[in-house]
């Protein structure tokens, strides 16, 4: 007998997934590495993605197969004849340390029957599913760009504050609300949102955090600098 869901791969988004799946009350099959993988209705890997491939090999034929990477299409599932992908665009620490406490969009792609599959599995964690069909390499560079610079903007300001007496913890809690408010300004109203002297046209301004930058680090200079140039790049 087929089990209905089978999640293969018990990392960090399969565990969560997994306690979510069992708060709302649906019932599913985890197996760890080295398990054998029972059929099952839907089959959905959120193993690492150089894994995807091998792994996908080993399931059995008959369902529908899924993956959990942002960087692949449902091609690398091949030969299963219903494939695709149930991306969150979301970071999951695992539940141990913590679940994301916010509306968790997920993008889904593949064939038809599989996204129909994937609609629905999104639906069951409380996912908010949207079907992206295009390239996946400017998906994931979009869906990295959001998810990783974020941090190094906010540990490289943190530096720079540091530098004035703070510890960098400090400094970053402190720049924190700034840096939240900015991001929601920024999803709302795009460039229009810009503030601050790049928005002003103020350079002399600028010219001064570069001469001090320049006295604590070049590279914070060069990173500063860098981004004022792209900013400046959105008003054009």
């Amino acid at each position: 007998m087929k089990s209905r869901l089978v999640i293969v791969g018990p990392g960090r988004l399969g565990r969560s997934a997994a306690q979510i799946l069992k708060r709302n009350g649906h019932e599913f099959v985890l197996v760890g590495r080295g398990e054998p993988i029972p059929p099952a209705l839907v089959t959905w890997l959120t193993v690492p993605d150089k894994a995807i491939g091998p792994v996908a090999m080993t399931v059995p034929s008959g369902g529908v197969v899924l993956h959990a990477s942002g960087a692949f299409d449902h091609e690398v599932l091949r030969p299963h004849a219903s494939a695709g992908s149930l991306h969150p665009l979301m970071s999951f620490p695992g539940p141990e340390l913590g679940m994301p406490e916010t509306d968790i969009p997920a993008a889904v792609s593949g064939d038809a029957d599989a996204v129909e599959a994937a609609l629905t599995l999104a639906d069951a964690l409380g996912f908010s599913a949207v079907r992206v069909p295009g390239n996946r390499a400017l998906y994931h560079a979009a869906a990295v760009t959001a998810g990783n610079f974020a941090t190094t903007l906010m540990v490289q300001a943190g530096r720079m504050l540091a530098n004035t007496g703070l510890t960098e913890t400090q400094a970053r809690t402190l720049l924190a609300p700034l840096a939240i408010t900015s991001i929601k300004n920024a999803v709302e109203h795009g460039p229009e949102a810009l503030t601050g002297p790049i928005a002003r046209g103020d350079d002399d301004t600028i010219e001064t955090h570069r001469k001090a930058l320049s006295k604590i680090s070049p590279e914070l200079s060069a990173f500063y600098l860098s981004l004022c140039d792209a900013t400046k790049a959105l008003k054009e």
